[in-house]
């Protein structure tokens, strides 16, 4: 796919980076032209131009790209005025960029294709793995739901699944739990690998140090979720 990114900042420039590496084509923009020559040899092609002027918006391939991303962020009025221009120019796919709940309100107007929180969602990352103690791995369902991929704490280990009861005391739902297994490969060598147990099929099944907890529900749910642990750690 052929993607145009507007904005190269840290955050734009990593995305830039990380499309490019996965195969994909990336156009990128910005108005400094210190940060387009520190990626230019990056990606495919780089532009210098002030994306909030509707002159040199033009000169950029606005219809030959699968997606505009405008990864703006520092400077609200860019952003938005960027926004702005690209539907006034007929973008049809526009993702964007929000740094607070004023600039998501406003780009919500412009009714963009998905909006981007990336300082909001590390933040989050960085709450639940501060609660739980562990390396985490999350995705956002909606503003209220996430689902969210953590190592057993201390508070679970040595229960009965069976009696794990996170429905009833915390409105969440385990879906799936991994554990490392001795596992081995066609050459007779043994190693260990992830593999997902079936707890809902043994009453008997405890959890284990090293367990790992695929779990979804609300929001609110966590944060009760992590008083607890919190109380008993």
């Amino acid at each position: 796919m052929k993607y145009l990114v507007i904005g190269l900042g840290i955050y734009g420039a990593n995305l830039a980076r990380d499309l490019v590496a996965m195969g994909h084509e990336v156009i990128g923009a910005d108005s400094s032209r210190t940060t387009v020559d520190a990626i230019k040899d990056y990606i495919t092609t780089a532009y210098v131009i002030d994306t909030t002027e509707e002159a040199a918006l033009g000169v950029l391939p606005l219809r030959n790209v699968d997606l505009v991303i405008v990864a703006i962020g520092e400077n609200f009025g860019a952003s938005v005025k960027t926004v702005a221009m690209l539907k006034k120019a007929g973008v049809k796919k526009i993702f964007a960029r929000a740094i607070d709940e004023l600039h998501e309100s406003i780009l919500q107007s412009f009714n963009v294709s998905r909006i981007l929180k990336p300082e909001q969602r590390a933040a989050a990352d960085l709450t639940h793995e501060m609660a739980l103690g562990a390396d985490i791995e999350s995705m956002s369902i909606n503003q209220d739901y996430d689902v969210i991929k953590f190592e057993a704490p201390g508070l679970f280990i040595g229960l009965n699944y069976s009696d794990l009861d996170l429905s009833r005391e915390y409105g969440l739902q385990l879906v799936a739990v991994t554990r490392q297994t001795d596992h081995t490969n066609v050459l007779g060598v043994t190693h260990r690998e992830p593999r997902v147990i079936d707890v809902a099929g043994d009453s008997a099944m405890k959890v284990e140090a090293g367990d790992v907890l695929t779990v979804f529900g609300p929001a609110k749910g966590f944060r009760a979720l992590y008083r607890n642990i919190s109380h008993t750690s």
